[in-house]
């Protein structure tokens, strides 16, 4: 259907005249005839009677009109869809419960003006691929992969380096340590099922294993983080990594214990990635509100794999 022939049809009916309706149009009254006419062929109906004080809609007219109005608002809300500073502002933030699903929300409570789409993908190479495609503005990553540098498109800027915590059961050797160190790991089942190869996150850890002569334990199916939960409050001999920032609940009955690693400690890089053409309005104001409230991180005493994104 022609949108602007409906448009033109729901000129005419507004205006009560074909006359009145080209000059709101700025065409000629020929033309809106013409697109009128048009109109009616497709439909196989009249849609008005002409009288010598204009156009009057006939009863198809008038059970067409609120349908065209609607097609005409269709239209507009596609068109604002797809338009830079119209359509929301679509970031990756890999998972709800990580930091930064919580640095997007931060985000949004400084700016409920910006409209936000959230989404998570799965990892770098599909983040990056969305970024280059136009279907997603920007991505959260949490490195670059080694040997696979980012390609000269995108840029990146690291915006957050998140301290690791070690979790365990109320039974575990080091459950009521204030802190424990790198070192006092070594030995200890660290049980980390969901580590998919191939991914940033495993990549990050198979380096932090290498580094210090930890032993992460991927077996296992991934039931999420309530099963894991479950299963290292039950097993004295388990414990898991997570990061400060990552929300976790459990049972008061678990009795889980977070205890911050040192020693150096070990964070975990998060950076933002964009392509560089991207004109989305939001996009600059994302990236000054990041600065602003990352900014100042001590980077002392800790440890990143050398092939992430600099700071």
């Amino acid at each position: 259907m022609d949108l602007e022939a409906v448009r033109t049809f729901v000129a005419v009916a507004e205006a009560g005249q074909f006359q009145k309706a080209a000059a709101d149009l700025s065409i000629s009254q020929q033309a809106v005839s013409k697109r009128v006419a048009a109109l009616e062929r497709a439909l196989g109906v009249r849609l008005f009677t002409r009288a010598p004080r204009g156009a009057e809609l006939t009863i198809d007219g008038q059970a067409f009109l609120p349908h065209a109005r609607e097609l005409l608002r269709v239209a507009e809300r596609a068109g604002a869809s797809v338009r830079p500073g119209r359509r929301p502002l679509r970031v990756d933030v890999i998972a709800s419960r990580v930091a930064p699903s919580a640095l997007m929300r931060d985000f949004h409570r400084a700016h409920p003006e910006i409209d936000l789409d959230v989404v998570m993908l799965s990892d770098v190479e599909t983040a990056v691929a969305a970024i280059r495609s136009g279907a997603i503005d920007a991505s959260f990553r949490a490195v670059a992969m080694p040997g696979r540098p980012l390609p000269e498109d995108i840029e990146s800027v690291r915006v957050l380096d998140e301290p690791h915590q070690l979790l365990t059961g109320p039974a575990h050797a080091l459950a009521n340590a204030r802190s424990v160190t790198l070192a006092q790991l070594t030995g200890h089942r660290i049980w980390m099922p969901g580590l998919a190869p191939g991914t940033e996150w495993t990549a990050y850890y198979d380096d932090l294993v290498a580094e210090f002569g930890l032993t992460i334990e991927a077996t296992g199916p991934n039931f999420g983080s309530d099963a894991l939960l479950d299963t290292v409050a039950e097993t004295p001999a388990l414990a898991t990594l997570t990061t400060a920032r990552t929300r976790l609940v459990w049972p008061a009955g678990h009795d889980l214990r977070r205890i911050p690693v040192t020693g150096p400690t070990p964070v975990y890089p998060h950076s933002l990635l964009w392509h560089r053409d991207n004109p989305h309005p939001a996009l600059p104001v994302l990236r000054a509100h990041l600065a602003a409230t990352t900014a100042g991180q001590d980077t002392a005493g800790t440890w990143a794999p050398g092939w992430v994104i600099p700071r």
